[in-house]
């Protein structure tokens, strides 16, 4: 009678989203499921089994440790009073003739969203419901004949009317990898039907499902195999197999198709399908015991805790009294038993020593304030774990955030791990417009497992690892630490994975000044990545990632989307892609966007002098307009957790989101061009020559494969903080050194062979100026002799400035990308020289180069730690010469 009342007490409580995960109350409640019917029509005109059936089958599911049970139809009130009295809930599912044409016609549409609010009615508001699945698995060529958004904005459609019956109800759709291109961001959780025997297989595809889920919750509606074919045994272990590795990936729940082998379709019984883990009959099949142990071992196996590895949570604190003491309070929840906790005081002057004191951690106090980077590195010190994580004081972790760790960790060689980081919910309305503007704390993926970098405030290393590369470096002291991390990793030859599944919760901002400095110390942080990874950034001075940025808060463009239906629509798995955002529209995103609209504002207030000018409003309304059009896009599209204003909806917050998607981008332009970021960053006076073709000669007396001269003088460059790109496979040079926004110089490369492995290697160097800098130079020249014979003095001279200011720009920074060439390449002549007759070579230096050099220190070419290499020696060997027709040799 006792087990009774607490199952009767638990079913009158509704489970709810949080994050990725279902919660009943305050406990994470994952969905441990059978599918239930169809069936035959009973007297009562339901699909279902008799009730003493129906009673036996959930007693049989509650023993064997289900918890939820899917139906395909409206179930009557008695069996939701069943389900109640066995403590089970149920996934009621709303049938309607997806299967046809259902869109064209108006009074199938209506009587379809008549029958779906008066199935919600009957169950609306019962103990033991769900959610409500608006649909399920609407074929592909329907989807296609229909059109993908007119199905999107149906199911929409669907979604509200079930609010509007149950608002509490949780609802969603399931859908599968036919259909896959879906997008449905108003569901509460997604759901997929997925048949995928292969470990591997399910493993990789359960990944992308994650990444399509986004902050939702992913649950398996259908996963199953027929014993019929493979056998009773061979379908117990393919099912204890693929719930384990549902649940590993973080999936918030699994149901198993199907309770019983029973199964009608279409008024026929199906019997040559046995997907049931019972027989007809209701005996139980092998199926039945995985499945139990399965649910059992869920969502972390239990023997898998026996041979964890112990992990360092470590939680680096400046002054974060305000929230470091939830933070440590759910740290002290983490069910992974074996951790450890390190607070880091980096000279704090608030009350945190304070409030870490009365948890159960260590701390470790620095005298003063030293950075970020600092502090996490007394961490990675301190810590005796074999992993160390990372939490910001800011953030706190899901309850198994360390169990999913572990099993990324266990599952592959990455060195470093990371997570999602979702909005806290409740933290105001402001804050719910930072969480969905630009500039937030988002991971990149170079595919589904395989990220190239993760936000600091959800990672954990390979303490083995971490300390092999020197830890953080110090000089990221606020932001950027993260970045650069990765980064070496990957340098380093490892690898950092992703793993859906290990959640953190991170405040934003909650005040617009605080967002603000927050995006202007980012610019700073991309100022010292610039520094020490040119390579990673355009000539602009724009990062460019080589993966993909996954999370909230971007600015959308007019993106064209392809969708892979293979022929007549037969891929099992169709999937959408994205057509890259045009350069026009690329470039109106960047920061340096705005100092184009001051350039181009500046021809305008020209034009109140000289009127022609005036043509270039068309221009400033197209750079500044169109920024604030994808910027109202974004706000359209954007989600908030804050509850609505009655008859103003969330108008006000996207308002709010509308100003801070075209501000952040100023701000951080800011950030960037007050500590050097700038695009005419490499005009330099010293170190130039002249910017005219030049070819060198390197002779080697011992063979080395040709592209070993062309890597090390990319590694010489890189080292010296040059951004070097590598020519394509149609392109004809092989190195292209970036100066600037201005020019840039390529590098091609040819080997002669002498005989007895000696060589001779030669390079031509091709200086190239920007073509939009030429273009941009040869019409402002010609307005200002326009002008000038106009009458528009002023114009004339400030046009002719810029003009002379374009030219010479082009001029320093290709003449400095030259010698900055011409000097490393006397360290590849050393490099390529190993015997004496290396000397015997009598180099041929230009006076000019001559005089240059002299004048000029010795390259150095520090590494990313500091060190330096090369000397004047290294010259000998090398032959420079100018080649003053700028021919090129055939």
């Amino acid at each position: 009678m006792l087990r009774d009342k607490t199952i009767s007490s638990i079913a009158r409580r509704r489970p709810c989203v949080r994050g990725r995960f279902l919660f009943l109350d305050d406990k994470k409640f994952y969905l441990k499921g059978v599918t239930y019917g169809t069936f035959a029509l009973n007297d009562e005109g339901h699909q279902f089994p008799p009730q003493a059936t129906v009673e036996r089958d959930f007693a049989t599911m509650r023993a064997y440790g289900i918890n939820t049970v899917r139906t395909y139809t409206v179930p009557p009130p008695w069996l939701l009073d069943t389900a109640r009295r066995h403590g089970l809930f149920v996934m009621v599912g709303l049938p309607w003739e997806q299967h046809i044409e259902f869109l064209n016609d108006r009074r199938r549409v209506a009587s379809i969203e008549r029958r779906i609010r008066d199935a919600v009615r009957a169950c609306a508001s019962h103990p033991a419901v769900l959610c409500y699945a608006i649909g399920n698995e609407i074929p592909a060529s329907i989807t296609r004949w229909l059109g993908k958004k007119r199905v999107e904005r149906f199911l929409q459609r669907l979604y509200l009317t079930v609010k509007e019956e149950d608002d509490a109800a949780l609802v969603t759709y399931v859908n599968f990898p036919s259909t896959e291109y879906l997008q449905l961001p108003f569901l509460d959780f997604v759901c997929f039907n997925v048949y995928l025997e292969s470990e591997a297989t399910l493993t990789a595809y359960l990944a992308r499902l994650h990444n399509l889920a986004g902050d939702k919750p992913l649950v398996m509606a259908e996963v199953g195999l027929d014993s019929r074919r493979h056998g009773e045994h061979v379908q117990a272990d393919t099912l204890l197999s693929q719930i384990s590795t549902v649940f590993r990936s973080g999936c918030a729940g699994i149901f198993v198709f199907a309770w019983t082998d029973e199964w009608y379709r279409g008024g026929y019984e199906i019997e040559d399908w046995d997907f049931g883990i019972t027989r007809r009959d209701r005996s139980p099949k092998p199926a039945l015991e995985s499945v139990q142990r399965a649910f059992s071992r869920a969502p972390v196996p239990v023997e898998q805790e026996k041979t964890s590895p112990k992990i360092s949570v470590v939680v680096c604190s400046y002054n974060g009294s305000r929230t470091i003491g939830e933070t440590l309070a759910a740290v002290a929840k983490l069910t992974y038993r074996n951790y450890e906790t390190i607070v880091v005081d980096d000279g704090c002057t608030d009350e945190t020593l304070r409030i870490a004191s009365q948890f159960a951690v260590r701390v470790v106090r620095s005298c003063r304030n030293v950075g970020l980077s600092a502090a996490r590195n007394l961490g990675m010190y301190a810590a005796t774990g074999e992993i160390v994580a990372y939490l910001d004081d800011d953030a706190y972790p899901d309850p198994q955030w360390l169990e999913y760790v572990t099993s990324a960790f266990q599952d592959s060689t990455h060195s470093c791990i990371g997570g999602p980081n979702l909005p806290v919910p409740g933290d105001g309305s402001i804050a719910d417009c930072v969480a969905n503007s630009p500039g937030g704390p988002n991971h990149v993926l170079l595919s589904d497992l395989v990220a190239e970098h993760v936000p600091g405030c959800n990672m954990a290393f390979l303490r083995e690892h971490l300390m092999a590369i020197g830890g953080f470096d110090p000089q990221f002291r606020a932001a950027g630490d993260d970045v650069d991390v990765c980064w070496r990793l990957q340098e380093r030859g490892w690898t950092v994975g992703f793993c859906a599944a290990a959640m953190v919760w991170h405040h934003r901002r909650n005040s617009l000044r605080a967002y603000c400095r927050q995006q202007k110390g980012y610019g700073k942080a991309e100022a010292l990545l610039a520094r020490k990874w040119p390579e990673k950034y355009n000539a602009a001075g724009h990062l460019t990632w080589e993966g993909r940025v996954y999370g909230k808060g971007f600015t959308l463009t007019l993106l064209k989307q392809h969708i892979y239906h293979g022929m007549w629509c037969a891929a099992p798995f169709q999937r959408v892609y994205e057509s890259a955002p045009s350069l026009v529209a690329s470039l109106l995103l960047t920061p340096e966007c705005y100092i184009l609209n001051v350039l181009v504002l500046l021809l305008v207030l020209l034009g109140l002098t000289w009127h022609p000018l005036l043509f270039s409003l068309p221009l400033l309304a197209i750079s500044a307009g169109v920024p604030s059009i994808f910027a109202m896009r974004s706000a359209a599209h954007a989600s908030f957790t804050t509850k609505p204003v009655p008859g103003l909806g969330h108008l006000h917050l996207r308002a709010l989101v509308t100003i801070l998607h075209c501000a952040q981008p100023a701000v951080r332009l800011w950030g960037r061009l007050s500590h050097g970021l700038t695009p005419w960053r490499s005009m330099r006076l010293d170190r130039v020559s002249s910017p005219l073709p030049r070819r060198a000669e390197i002779w080697s007396e011992s063979w080395r494969p040709p592209e070993h001269y062309v890597q090390r003088l990319e590694t010489l460059l890189k080292s010296g903080q040059k951004t070097v790109r590598r020519g394509g496979d149609f392109d004809p040079w092989d190195l292209e050194i970036g100066a600037g926004i201005f020019g840039r110089v390529r590098c091609t490369t040819g080997i002669e062979e002498h005989g007895a492995g000696r060589q001779l290697a030669r390079f031509r160097l091709s200086p190239v100026p920007f073509p939009v800098t030429v273009v941009i130079a040869v019409i402002l020249a010609a307005l200002s002799i326009w002008a000038a014979a106009d009458g528009g003095a002023t114009a004339a001279l400030i046009m002719a400035g810029l003009s002379v200011t374009f030219v010479i720009g082009a001029t320093l920074e290709t003449a400095s990308a030259l010698r900055t060439v011409c000097d490393v390449l006397p360290l590849v002549a050393d490099d390529a020289a190993s015997a004496p007759p290396l000397r015997e070579y009598t180099p041929r230096i230009s006076d000019r180069d001559r005089r240059s050099s002299a004048n000029s220190t010795p390259w150095t070419a520090p590494d990313r730690h500091g060190r330096f290499s090369g000397s004047e020696d290294s010259f000998v060997g090398v032959d420079v010469s100018e080649d003053p027709g700028g021919k090129e040799a055939v």
